[in-house]
C-alpha cells in the first residue's frame, strides 16, 4: 500500500516472483471475486500469463462454492459487491482454508478498513486501479500497520463510498454531471447515493 515503509513489509522467503504449486503442474489456483466482469476478464488474462490458474466469480455465494470445490492458494476479493461485503467473505474464506493468501481490492480506501481486513485474515490491501504486477507482489506481502489506530468498528462500505463520492464532487466544485462522468455513474444514481447519508460509524 502506498506510504508503507520497507520496515513494515515482510516478504516471505518462499517468494520467487512466480507462484509454484506441484499439485497443478507449477501453477497456483487463484480465486478472483469481483462483480465488475470487464475488470475480471482483463485481470484474469493478465494473471494467467503469470502462471496462475484463475477461477473467476462475481458474487459472495459463488465465491464460497468455488473455494469449497477447488481450494485456492490465493484470492483477490473486492470490498463491495451486490450480495455481501468483501470483509465477511475474507473471514469465511479463511475459515475454509486458513493458509489462503488474500488481497482485498477496492476503489474506496480507508486505513481502518484495511486493518479490519488484515485482522480478519487478509494479507494485503490494494486500491483500484491495480495492475497484475501490483497484485502478484501484494499476494506475497504481509501488511503490518504498526502505528495506525484500530477502530472498534471500521467504516462501513457504504460510508466509504459516500465519502469517496463527496471528495470527487468537491474536486469538481459541486458539478453533478462532471462527477457522474468521472465515477461512471448515471446522474440520477449519483444523486440518489448522495441523498442517502450513511449513519455515522
Amino acid at each position: 500500500m502506498a506510504g508503507d515503509s520497507p520496515g513494515n513489509i515482510r516478504i516471505p522467503s518462499h517468494f520467487s516472483g512466480k507462484p509454484k504449486d506441484s499439485r497443478s503442474g507449477g501453477q497456483s489456483r487463484l480465486l478472483l471475486v469481483d462483480d465488475d466482469e470487464m475488470l475480471c476478464a482483463v485481470l484474469a488474462r493478465a494473471l494467467q500469463r503469470k502462471e496462475f490458474r484463475v477461477i473467476v466469480v462475481h458474487d459472495h455465494q459463488a465465491a464460497l462454492a468455488a473455494a469449497a470445490e477447488h481450494p485456492p492458494e490465493f484470492a483477490i476479493v473486492d470490498l463491495k459487491f451486490p450480495d455481501g461485503s468483501g470483509l465477511s467473505l475474507v473471514e469465511q474464506l479463511i475459515s475454509l482454508h486458513k493458509h489462503m493468501r488474500i488481497v482485498v481490492l477496492t476503489g474506496y480506501a480507508s486505513i481502518a478498513t484495511a486493518i479490519e481486513a488484515v485482522k480478519l485474515g487478509a494479507h494485503y490491501y490494494l486500491t483500484k486501479p491495480a495492475s497484475a504486477d501490483d497484485i502478484v507482489e501484494a499476494l506475497h506481502r504481509d501488511f503490518v500497520a504498526t502505528s495506525a489506530p484500530i477502530r472498534e468498528k471500521p467504516l462501513s462500505v457504504n460510508r466509504l463510498e459516500w465519502e469517496h463520492i463527496n471528495r470527487v464532487l468537491t474536486g469538481n466544485k459541486g458539478n453533478i454531471s462532471a462527477t457522474a462522468r468521472l465515477l461512471g455513474m448515471h446522474r440520477r444514481t449519483l444523486q440518489r447515493k448522495l441523498s442517502k447519508h450513511p449513519a455515522r460509524d
